[in-house]
């Protein structure tokens, strides 16, 4: 099913995350939120840059301008930035409507619309998370952000299905990803099912993880990643687990398909390196955020 892992040159994060492969350039993207960095490098690590961020990067993603390369857009805290060109600086598309004092972006993904969907994370200064994080689609063309969903306490797994008919979304600490029906424009529809639920942490008893970043390969299968449960789950469209995937680290992040042939597993991590290994069935394409002109 797959080869051995093996790490990135680039050396550990402190909370990688957003990974997502650029195929004209040939590189691995990634963020390390807690760092305040972004980063790339080639697939096996080689060339690898840092770039310093102002705030925690949530998320990252491919920008195109009237079909062109446009750069990256990036989440940052409580905003959303358009970056031009690698290392230069950033331009503002839009706010957030969350306190970044208690809340930030986290994971995201540009669906085939080429739409930026974040999701935040609640990280109160004190006390326990509450539901109050949520999920908001930016469409930079125009600068407009619209909160689509809401009540979790922290927004990962963003994925969909190959079609766009299918919309994934994990509240991590509710150990549950869950999965919504979409229409023609990508636009979630109905309520929400639970596609998987994973045990909670029970004293004595071993615990397998929690559901965190994900992605779709070219057959529509989920990859999920277990945070605390040291493992990469393949799941079916229905939640059946069809593969497991231990990883040497017990905090990976986020999972993603690249490479040459789209048959890369590239997974970042919490205190620890991005780890690469091979397997069966290629990814799908990344999907690029459409920015408008001059605002």
């Amino acid at each position: 099913m797959h080869t051995p892992w093996k790490s990135l040159a680039a050396g550990p994060a402190q909370l990688g995350e957003s990974p997502f492969w650029h195929p004209a350039e040939e590189r691995l993207y990634w963020v390390d939120i807690a760092g305040r960095a972004l980063w790339r490098s080639d697939a096996g690590g080689g060339g690898a840059q840092c770039w310093p961020m102002p705030a925690e990067p949530g998320c990252i993603a491919p920008a195109r301008q009237s079909g062109a390369d446009a750069g990256l857009v990036v989440a940052l805290r409580d905003r959303i930035c358009h970056a031009p060109a690698w290392g230069g600086p950033l331009a503002e598309i839009a706010r957030l409507p969350i306190d970044p004092a208690t809340e930030r972006a986290n994971d995201g993904k540009c669906d085939a619309h080429g739409r930026f969907w974040v999701g935040t994370v609640h990280e109160p200064a004190s006390g326990p998370r509450q539901p109050v994080a949520a999920l908001y689609c930016i469409d930079a063309r125009k600068g407009s952000v619209r909160r689509m969903l809401d009540g979790a306490r922290t927004a990962n797994g963003l994925a969909w299905s190959p079609d766009g008919r299918t919309m994934y979304w994990t509240d991590t600490p509710a150990h549950e990803i869950r999965a919504w029906d979409c229409d023609g424009h990508g636009e979630p529809v109905g309520a929400p099912r639970v596609l998987r639920a994973f045990a909670p942490r029970q004293d004595g008893a071993p615990y397998g993880g929690r559901p965190d970043g994900a992605c779709v390969d070219a057959e529509g299968a989920y990859w999920c990643a277990l945070y605390e449960g040291a493992r990469v789950l393949r799941l079916s469209p229905r939640g059946e687990v069809l593969a497991e995937l231990p990883v040497p680290v017990e905090r990976p992040t986020m999972p993603c398909l690249g490479g040459a042939d789209g048959r890369t597993l590239f997974v970042t991590c919490a205190k620890g390196p991005v780890l690469r290994t091979r397997v069966d069935v290629p990814g799908l394409p990344v999907a690029w955020c459409e920015i408008g002109g001059a605002r």
